[in-house]
């Protein structure tokens, strides 16, 4: 009985955050396998243990981030895809976070979101194979998935869009586009290659949500984000894995900026707080944020431009591999109030089902 009155905590208070917390600071928790969550086989890839703090996070671009990454990449589109694209950018806007609110109530949804490079003894093509099956064979799939499965995750949702337009679905069109935006996005993120993906291996615990939620929330609208129109891609493959290596690349700067800045300025200066939607924060200081945003000279918006070019030129991809459907006759589709209540519906289910508890085992 208290076994499963804590369970009821837990995921109350993991739920409320998920539903609530991220719209307050950006950020957003990933609940890991704890000892009641137990994996099918251990890791064999890094014997380093595997953190179990029951709540430990692993954050995704803020909210603010995914929504604009989206919907910036609308406008690279040519003109036959623009007037669909156009029509529904509210939608595509709006449910580009649906992978972050589902990723607590869907099993198998957690994963998806990043990948470890640096669990692996060696990242080159002969080591961690490029595809999903060939990978599994080498490691078997609960390793992939406690290490993360955003590069795949990125080729399966691509070809599944593509399968979406071929059969000129508009509803499947248009939620598996804003769920690609979403893996994209992510896979840009430095934090999203590495086990320290939070600082909390370095003494930096809540660098993520400041590096993907609080900068871009400060400072984006002073981004260049034309990027050009979107182009196809020879190899989605490749350039799922070259996102994820090319933002690893930057991953040193971004932790090691934030230590020289935090021993120069001290603890007292680096925090302060700020009200949202009525509630008191503890956020990082507006000077501190400017002269680490100054130090980065710029990543961020790096990565912010990368990910908007990169969602258009996969949903250009998708549309000229299912053979150029004339989406202008898609166009027309209106959503029915019955399709809208159907998006609440499950929207809806995610948090309850949160509350099951349920294990993975």
């Amino acid at each position: 009985m208290f076994y499963q009155m804590y369970n009821c905590f837990i995921w109350l208070l993991i739920s409320a955050t998920i539903f609530f917390g991220s719209f307050v600071n950006g950020a957003s928790i990933r609940l890991e396998k704890t000892d009641s969550q137990p994996l099918k086989r251990q890791s064999v890839v890094n014997k380093q243990p595997a953190l179990s703090h029951p709540a430990e996070r692993r954050p995704s671009w803020g909210f603010y981030a995914h929504q604009q990454i989206n919907r910036l990449a609308v406008f690279t589109l040519p003109v036959d895809m623009m007037p669909f694209f156009k029509k529904h950018i509210s939608f595509l806007t709006d449910n580009a976070v649906n992978p972050d609110k589902r990723r607590y109530a869907v099993v198998g949804e957690a994963p998806r979101h990043f990948i470890d490079l640096d669990a692996y003894p060696d990242t080159s093509a002969t080591t961690l194979p490029r595809y999903y099956k060939d990978a599994t064979d080498r490691y078997g799939a609960d390793t992939l998935a406690l290490h993360g499965l955003v590069p795949w995750q990125i080729q399966l949702t691509k070809y599944q869009l593509t399968e979406a337009f071929k059969q000129r679905d508009v509803k499947r069109i248009l939620r598996v586009a804003a769920d690609l935006g979403h893996y994209i996005a992510d896979a840009n993120v430095p934090l999203h290659t590495t086990r320290n993906y939070n600082g909390q291996l370095t003494n930096q615990q809540g660098i993520h949500g400041f590096w993907e939620s609080r900068l871009p929330e400060m400072f984006s609208t002073d981004y260049d984000f034309l990027t050009g129109q979107a182009e196809y891609i020879e190899s989605p493959q490749k350039a799922a894995w070259r996102a994820v290596f090319n933002a690893n690349t930057a991953l040193d700067s971004v932790l090691r900026f934030e230590q020289q800045l935090t021993d120069e300025v001290g603890e007292t200066r680096k925090f302060g707080f700020e009200e949202r939607n009525g509630i008191t924060a503890k956020v990082y200081s507006a000077d501190f944020s400017r002269q680490y945003h100054e130090r980065l000279r710029g990543q961020v918006e790096r990565q912010m431009r990368a990910s908007v070019k990169m969602v258009g030129d996969f949903w250009y991809t998708c549309w000229v591999d299912a053979g150029q459907p004339d989406l202008r006759t898609l166009a027309n589709y209106q959503l029915t109030d019955q399709d809208q209540k159907e998006e609440v519906a499950e929207k809806k289910s995610w948090l309850k089902r949160l509350f099951s508890a349920r294990s993975e085992d």
